[in-house]
């Protein structure tokens, strides 16, 4: 695969939650508004990175029957990281963000870009997949997240939209809301993807 496709996998075409549904938790947790997306966002791609480039460096090194535990040391390691900056510089952000942040130890994505592509690449095609992976996710739980807080709240990073006669959709901040706005993406998208299938079989078909 080209390292441009390698890079922008992610964003569309195996995007962690609209594609893959992978990363569900914390999607559904913290999307209640674009600040917390955004947050979880660069943490899990701080995180994506940094195990996939360590990963892809030892990975000729660590035993095979210790190698999920191994990576799950280096996984929490950046977790780690990221919870002492976050917490010295973002404190607001990290009480929002809660459990949810260390919880990036186990969260499949991370774990399962290090097992199925960091452990059997180079560093070099290991950094352009944690990036596209990390980037794909961010624009997910930001997307989730800006439709349940304009809908939910009026609001967009605290700023008024509707203004004050709007009257808030309360479900879209509660769980049920991430729900319903999760399905309803991934539905679009699947309806997106049938769409351009058609069209390329068109195309090939007059060819």
């Amino acid at each position: 695969m080209r390292p441009l496709a390698e890079l922008v996998k992610g964003i569309y075409k195996e995007n962690p939650v609209f594609r893959l549904a992978l990363g569900l938790c914390p999607a559904l947790a913290v999307s209640t508004s674009v600040e917390n997306a955004l947050g979880m966002g660069a943490a899990a791609t701080f995180v994506l990175v940094g195990s996939n480039i360590t990963v892809s460096f030892i990975r000729k090194f660590v035993p095979t029957k210790v190698r999920i535990p191994c990576y799950i040391v280096v996984i929490a390691s950046f977790v780690t990281t990221v919870e002492l900056v976050m917490g010295a510089y973002l404190p607001e952000l990290a009480k929002s963000l809660g459990i949810f942040l260390p919880l990036i130890v186990v969260n499949c994505i991370i774990l399962g870009r290090a097992e199925a592509f960091a452990s059997k690449n180079g560093v070099g095609r290991s950094i352009l997949d944690a990036v596209g992976m990390g980037v794909g996710f961010t624009f997910a739980i930001t997307l989730i997240g800006a439709i349940r807080e304009l809908l939910g709240d009026g609001k967009l990073m605290g700023y008024m939209v509707f203004g004050p006669q709007y009257q808030p959709v309360l479900l879209m901040i509660l769980a049920p809301g991430a729900f319903i706005t999760i399905g309803l993406l991934m539905g679009y998208f699947n309806i997106l993807d049938e769409r351009m299938k058609k069209k390329t079989e068109a195309k090939g078909g007059k060819g």
